[in-house]
Parts: structure tokens; sequence; C-alpha cells
């Protein structure tokens, strides 16, 4: 794991992803590496191609994305407070795809992601992304669960 240069953790609209981004967190301080967050905003209700008509989630998605930066910003300050160099994106799209673009187009080393099984509405929000991650991504992957004290 030496060359561990560039980390990126990806986030979720849950609870559990200030647990990812500590993992992140330790992993850029221990390896001295560049740490990216980021965050990607899946509209289900995309009807684009479609010929029926359906309601517009533009007002929405723009909640969504306030809301994401504000959620991002707050699990963030501290460590950049500390000096720590954080690079965060938030982006509107298919979340393999726009992970994937990121991965690439930063030459990332170690994807950080939650393991955490996926309630209903998560898999219809997000889908089963890990699955399809795991078969696309070009770099290591580490899988954070959260364990639940029922």
């Amino acid at each position: 794991m030496e060359n561990i240069k560039r980390i990126l953790v990806v986030s979720r609209s849950t609870l559990h992803c200030p647990k990812a981004l500590h993992f992140g967190i330790t992993l850029a301080r221990n390896y001295e590496a560049a740490l990216y967050v980021l965050h990607v905003i899946h509209d289900p209700f995309n009807l684009d191609g479609w010929n029926l008509p359906g309601p517009s989630f533009n007002n929405e998605l723009v909640k969504m994305k306030a809301t994401a930066k504000k959620r991002l910003d707050q699990m963030i300050a501290s460590e950049k407070a500390e000096g720590i160099t954080v690079t965060e994106w938030i982006r509107e799209g298919e979340p393999v795809k726009e992970i994937l673009a990121v991965v690439k187009k930063e030459n990332i080393d170690l994807l950080i992601l939650l393991a955490h099984e996926e309630g209903r509405l998560e898999h219809f929000l997000f889908g089963r992304t890990n699955e399809e991650i795991l078969r696309k991504m070009p770099c290591s992957i580490l899988l954070v669960k959260q364990n639940y004290a029922c």
C-alpha cells in the first residue's frame, strides 16, 4: 500500500458517511495522500427519452445538491482547519459513471465506499452501485462496513 497517493471517498446521503470519510482521512494522513470526496446525486425519476409526461424534479435536485454540499462541508470542516487539503465534488448523474470518471481523471489509487446493506429506498435511489463498481473500477477498493447495534 506504499503507492497510495490519491484517495477518493464516495459520500452518500446516509448517516454512515462520516465513518467512510474517517477511514479516508486516516489513510490520507498515514500515507500523506491527497484526499478527494465525491457525492453523486442520482435522479431516479429522470425520464429522458421517455414519451410519458412526468413531474419536474429540478427543484428537488437543487435542494439535494445544497443539502449534500452542507453535509460535506460539515464533515470535512475540521480536517480543513487542521490544514489537510480535501478536494470535494457534488455531481449529478449515474453514480457508477460519475465515480469511474473521477477515478480515471484524478488517477485515484484507492476508492473508499460504504458496504452496509441497502434498504429498499436506497436501492431505488442509488441502485446496486457497489456491485457494479467492484467490477468496473481500475483501482483498489476499501469497503467500510457499518455494524448495527439492534
